[in-house]
C-alpha cells in the first residue's frame, strides 16, 4: 500500500476528515465541480469532497444496511425507483445479499435450500442495476449502493458453483486449489454486480459440538492462515492494492474472534480464553491475512471475550487491529451483532448505546438492517454521539465504494453471469475439488479400492446415499450428483442395489426452526428392509453421516445447530451393526459436517471414507474414489476425538494437559492430518540446513517423500515444530508448514521450507513477541501422530 492511502486512511480513522475537507471551501467545491466523480482524483480527495456535500442523514444512511427493506423498493420483484425514494430519501449505503427475495411478501416461508429463496441470475441482475441506476440518477449526490453476499464455499445464490464445504478443502491441503476455487467465486458474484463477499472463515475450531465447524479451516493456527491468505487472494486478487481489479471482489474475515471454542460448544457462547491464547492461536489467520492482503473487511465475532462483546471491544478492533496490525479496511457487523448488546449481552441500556458503542470499537456499517444506527441522527444531534464518529464510518464506507469502482460502474452483466456461472470450468474445478477433498480414515485389508473383478454386486445403503449434501450457506447449483448417481455414472456396468437404510430426521428443510429425529419405528423398519437388500449383496457401501438439519450454525434460541453428543445420531449406529452382522465387505462413506467421532463405526466397518460436504460435484469423486480411479490424499484438518469427554482435544496442545482418564483412553480416534493412501509413501527426517540459526534468519529445512507403493498418490509432507526451554510455556507440536505433492511409484521428491523468524516467535512473560533462543526440535511426516525429529538451536 502507498504511504499516501495509509497516510489518508490514518486521518480518515482519527477522526480528522474536517482536515481533508477545509482544503476544499464551499466556493472552491463550487467552481471546481464534484471531484468526488473524477475517477483519476486521488481517493482520499474523493472522499473528503463527497462527505463535505453530505448531510448527516446522508452519511447515516452509509453506515446503516437494508434487507427486510428491500420490501420497502420493489413491487413484487422488480425495483421501483419511486418507491426507493420515498422509503430511502436520503440514499442507501448497503445492501444485503440482492440475490435473496428477502422483503417479498411471504418469502419468510422458503425453504433454506430451495431455489424458491433466490432470485434468477438474470432477477439478480436486473434488481441490481435498477437499483445502482436510481442511486446514481435520482439519489441527490448520486452515491452507490455496496452490496454483499455469502460466499462460504461457492457464492450461496442459485445456478452458482457449489464446492465441498470449507472443511472439506481445508483437508485438502492445498493452498493453490483454495486460490483458484475463490477466483471462480468472485468471478461468478461480481458477474452479477456485486463487490463485497462475507468470507472467508478464519475462526480455529476445537469444539465438535459446535455446528459451525464445518464453516472452519480446522484447529491449527497456520493452515487456516495459509488457506486464509489464498482465499482471499482467490476472491480479491495478490498482495496490495487500491483499486479492486476486474472480476474481483473485497473479502470479510469472520468472526474476529475466539468464535470456535465457545462455553459448551454453543454458539455465540462466551469465549473463554486468556490474552496468550488469542494471541498464539486465534489472532495469527487474521493477523497473517492483514499482513499480506488487502482484506477489505473484517467481521466482529458474536461472543464476548473478557467480559466484553467482540462488537463493542475497542481493544480487539481498535488497538489491536487498526492499530497493531494496521488494518485500514472497512468494519462489517455481523447480522445482528450491534443490537445484540443491548438485547443479549446486556451492556447497552438500548439501541442508541449499542450504535455508541459499536462506533466507538470502530465498526463501520450494521448489518444486515442497520435498526441500532437509525437512532444516530436523533443522538448526534441531541449532542450524546459526537458527529466524528459518524464521520469515520462513512468515510470508510466511502472509501470502499471508490477502491471498488462502484462510482464509475457498480452494473451487473446478465449476458457475463449466464456464460461464467456453473460453467464447464466452473464444474471440473468443483469436481478437481472433491477429488482432492476425500480422505481415507481407514482401510483393513486393503478392502478400497473396489475391483469390479471381486466386488460383485454392491449395496449402497444408508440416508445420504441418494442426495448431494452441500452443507449450510448452501443455495442451488445447476446440478448435483449423488453418491448413487456418481457410482452408477462411473460403473455403469457394475450392479449396483440400493436402500434408504434409516432416515435421519423429519424433513431436508434447512430453514426449519425446530428439528426432530426420523421416528424409531419406521427406521427399524427400514433397516429391515436394508438387510434384505444387502443379504444378497457381495460388499456394503453405506452412506451415512448428517444433514444440514443436525449439523448448523444455531443463529437463535429457537433456530439451534449444536449438539452434546458428536456421534451420529438416530438409529444410523443400529443401521451400521445390521450391516456388520451380515460378514460382508463394508465401506462407510461418512458425509458429514462435524467430525466422524463414531468409535463404533470404526470398529465395524472394514474401510472408511471421509467425504465432508462434497459440493455439487461430490457424488462422482466419491465414486472415482471407492473404485480406484482415484487415489485418496487429504488429511483431517482437525483431531477427531472419541467422545464429547474428550472435549476440547487438539494436537497443539500444551504440556501439562492430557494426563489421562479413569476408564478411557486419553487419545483421539484419529490425530490432526491423519489421512491413508492407496500407496505407501516413505517421509525423510527434516534435514535443516545447519544446526544453529539466529533469531533474526529463517530456519531452513529439507524434506525427502518417497512414494514407495505401487500406484501413484498425493501426499501432505507436514512440518512441525516444538519449542522448549521457553519463558512461557509452548505447544508440544506446532505446524510450520506443509506441501501436497503427486508422486509416482517409486518417485522421490525433495521439498524446502524456510520457516520465517516471525512463525517462530513466541509472546513472553510481558506480553512482547519474541523469537527467544534455545533448543527447537523440527519433526516431518505425514500427519502429527507419525514424525521424524530432529534438532537445532535458536541463538
Amino acid at each position: 500500500m502507498s504511504m499516501n492511502r495509509r497516510n489518508a486512511l490514518g486521518l480518515l480513522a482519527g477522526g480528522s476528515l474536517s482536515a481533508l475537507a477545509v482544503m476544499q471551501s464551499p466556493s472552491a467545491l463550487a467552481q471546481a465541480g464534484p471531484l468526488y466523480k473524477d475517477a483519476r482524483a486521488p481517493i482520499q480527495a474523493r472522499v473528503a469532497d463527497l462527505m463535505a456535500r453530505m448531510t448527516l442523514p446522508e452519511k447515516i444512511a452509509q453506515i446503516r444496511t437494508a434487507w427486510q427493506g428491500k420490501g420497502d423498493m420493489i413491487d413484487g420483484l422488480e425495483f421501483v425507483p419511486q418507491k426507493a425514494s420515498a422509503a430511502f430519501p436520503d440514499g442507501i449505503g448497503h445492501l444485503t445479499r440482492p440475490s435473496d427475495k428477502r422483503g417479498v411478501p411471504g418469502i419468510s416461508g422458503a425453504a433454506g435450500g430451495t431455489a424458491a429463496r433466490w432470485r434468477t441470475p438474470d432477477e439478480t441482475v436486473a434488481f441490481i442495476n435498477a437499483l445502482q441506476r436510481w442511486a446514481l440518477e435520482d439519489t441527490r449526490l448520486g452515491i452507490p449502493v455496496l452490496l454483499h453476499e455469502e460466499s462460504l464455499h461457492g457464492y450461496m445464490a442459485t445456478e452458482a458453483t457449489m464446492f465441498p464445504q470449507a472443511i472439506a478443502l481445508a483437508g485438502s491441503f492445498d493452498t493453490d486449489l483454495m486460490r483458484r476455487v475463490q477466483s471462480v467465486t468472485a468471478r461468478e458474484v461480481r458477474a452479477r454486480g456485486v463487490p463485497l463477499v462475507l468470507s472467508p472463515v478464519v475462526d480455529i475450531v476445537r469444539d465438535p459440538r459446535w455446528g459451525r465447524i464445518e464453516e472452519t479451516w480446522g484447529e491449527d493456527p497456520y493452515l487456516a492462515a495459509e488457506m486464509g491468505v489464498a482465499a482471499v487472494e482467490g476472491l480479491q486478487g495478490p498482495g496490495k492494492f487500491e483499486r479492486l481489479r476486474d472480476g474481483k471482489v473485497f473479502a470479510t474475515l469472520k468472526h474476529m474472534t475466539g468464535h470456535g471454542q465457545p462455553e459448551a460448544g454453543n454458539n455465540v457462547a462466551p469465549a473463554q480464553l486468556s490474552e496468550h491464547e488469542l494471541r498464539e492461536n486465534f489472532f495469527p489467520p487474521f493477523r497473517e491475512v492483514v499482513r499480506r492482503t488487502s482484506i477489505g473487511a473484517v467481521m466482529p465475532s458474536y461472543n464476548e471475550i473478557d467480559g466484553i462483546p467482540s462488537h463493542a471491544n475497542t481493544w480487539l478492533l481498535g488497538e489491536v487491529l487498526r492499530g497493531e496490525w494496521g488494518f485500514d479496511g472497512v468494519i462489517v457487523s455481523d447480522y445482528g451483532g450491534v443490537h445484540e448488546l443491548a438485547t443479549l449481552h446486556h451492556v447497552a441500556e438500548d439501541l442508541e448505546d449499542a450504535a455508541h458503542q459499536s462506533l466507538l470499537a470502530g465498526v463501520d456499517s450494521e448489518l444486515p438492517e442497520g435498526m441500532a444506527y437509525a437512532t444516530l441522527q436523533d443522538a448526534v444531534e441531541a449532542g450524546r454521539i459526537p458527529l466524528a464518529l459518524i464521520d469515520t464510518a462513512c468515510a470508510r464506507m466511502l472509501a470502499i465504494k471508490f477502491r471498488a469502482g462502484l462510482f464509475e460502474n457498480p452494473y451487473g452483466d446478465a449476458a457475463l453471469a449466464r456464460r461464467i456461472t456453473g460453467n464447464d470450468e466452473a464444474r471440473a474445478l468443483a469436481l478437481e475439488a472433491a477429488r482432492k477433498s476425500m480422505c481415507l480414515l481407514t482401510n483393513r485389508n486393503e478392502t478400497l479400492p473396489l475391483r469390479g473383478s471381486t466386488m460383485g454386486r454392491v449395496a449402497v445403503i444408508g440416508p445420504n446415499h441418494a442426495i448431494a449434501r452441500l452443507g449450510g450457506y448452501s443455495s442451488v447449483p445447476q446440478q448435483t450428483i449423488s453418491l448413487i448417481e456418481g457410482l452408477r455414472q462411473v460403473a455403469p456396468d457394475a450392479d449396483f442395489v440400493t436402500a434408504q437404510g434409516v432416515f435421519i430426521t423429519t424433513s431436508e428443510d434447512r430453514s426449519q426452526d425446530i428439528i426432530e429425529l426420523a421416528p424409531r419405528d419406521r427406521n427399524l423398519a427400514l433397516i429391515e428392509e436394508a438387510v434384505a437388500v444387502a443379504r444378497d449383496a457381495d460388499t456394503i457401501v453405506l452412506a451415512i453421516g448428517d444433514t444440514e438439519q443436525t449439523s448448523r450454525e444455531g443463529f437463535a434460541a429457537n433456530h439451534l445447530g449444536d449438539r452434546t453428543d458428536i456421534d451420529i445420531v438416530g438409529e444410523q449406529n443400529a443401521l451400521v451393526d445390521a450391516m456388520a452382522a451380515l460378514g460382508k465387505p463394508l465401506v462407510v462413506c461418512a458425509i458429514n459436517g462435524r467430525p466422524p467421532s463414531w468409535p463404533n463405526v470404526v470398529e465395524k466397518a472394514d474401510a472408511i471414507l471421509e467425504c465432508w460436504y462434497p459440493g455439487q460435484e461430490g457424488g462422482v469423486a466419491m465414486a472415482e474414489a471407492l473404485l480406484g480411479r482415484i487415489n485418496p490424499g487429504a488429511k483431517l484438518p482437525v483431531t477427531v476425538v472419541r467422545n464429547e469427554g474428550q472435549v476440547p482435544s487438539f494436537y497443539n496442545h500444551k504440556p501439562s494437559a492430557r494426563r489421562g482418564y479413569l476408564f478411557d483412553d486419553v487419545a483421539p480416534l484419529f490425530p490432526f492430518g491423519h489421512g491413508l493412501s492407496y500407496t505407501t509413501f516413505a517421509i525423510s527426517e527434516p534435514r535443516p540446513a545447519k544446526a544453529r540459526f539466529g533469531a533474526d534468519e529463517p530456519v531452513i529445512v529439507a524434506v525427502d517423500a518417497t512414494n514407495d507403493g505401487p500406484v501413484a498418490g498425493d501426499e501432505v509432507v507436514q512440518l512441525y515444530i516444538t519449542r522448549t526451554e521457553a519463558s512461557v510455556t509452548q505447544p508440544v507440536l506446532e505446524l510450520k508448514g506443509f506441501e501436497r505433492v503427486t508422486l509416482a511409484p517409486g518417485e522421490t521428491r525433495t521439498l524446502r521450507f524456510a520457516i520465517e523468524p516471525r512463525r517462530l516467535a513466541i509472546w513472553n512473560r510481558d506480553m512482547v513477541e519474541v523469537n527467544e533462543p534455545g533448543p527447537l526440535t523440527l519433526s516431518a511426516g505425514n500427519s502429527s501422530a507419525s514424525l521424524k525429529q530432529t534438532q537445532v538451536e535458536i541463538i
